[in-house]
């Protein structure tokens, strides 16, 4: 094989196997439907609502769900977060996180799952807004 085709050959190995690298680490986590994320629930996964009181308050939460707030209103980041969430899933156990429309856990899971190393984190799709939009059951906000 002529030397620049070989060169040629392996960078396009090389960047094929960057890419599916690249690939797998963007689905570290799943989004999951209303449907799934009641099939978790029911398996024992925790659910940590990640929204401000006056989210929880406004709307009600999902029956379980743990609260803790990941963003403040500004968008800055609570610290004691990441402490309060291991102690509810630690890195290798499941955990499913919710947000007003999934936004914000979208960003939670990607970092956690990219950052701190959580395996096993489910982001609900289309958040709160969705769940109640489906007609699923919310309870009042107990703080």
């Amino acid at each position: 094989m002529h030397p620049l085709l070989k060169c040629i050959v392996i960078l396009v190995i090389a960047l094929m196997t960057a890419a599916c690298a690249e690939e797998r680490q963007q689905t570290a986590y799943a989004s999951v439907s209303n449907d799934q994320l009641k099939a978790l629930l029911a398996k024992g996964v925790p659910l940590v609502d990640i929204r401000r009181p006056e989210e929880w308050r406004q709307t009600g939460i999902i029956e379980g769900a743990h609260t803790i707030t990941l963003f403040g209103p500004g968008g800055q980041v609570y610290p004691d977060f990441f402490d309060k969430l291991a102690r509810i899933a630690p890195k290798d156990k499941p955990v499913a996180l919710i947000c007003r429309t999934g936004n914000r856990t979208r960003v939670a899971s990607d970092y956690l799952t990219k950052k701190l190393g959580y395996t096993r984190l489910y982001n609900v799709k289309h958040g709160i807004t969705g769940w109640i939009r489906q007609g699923n059951p919310v309870v009042k906000y107990q703080p």
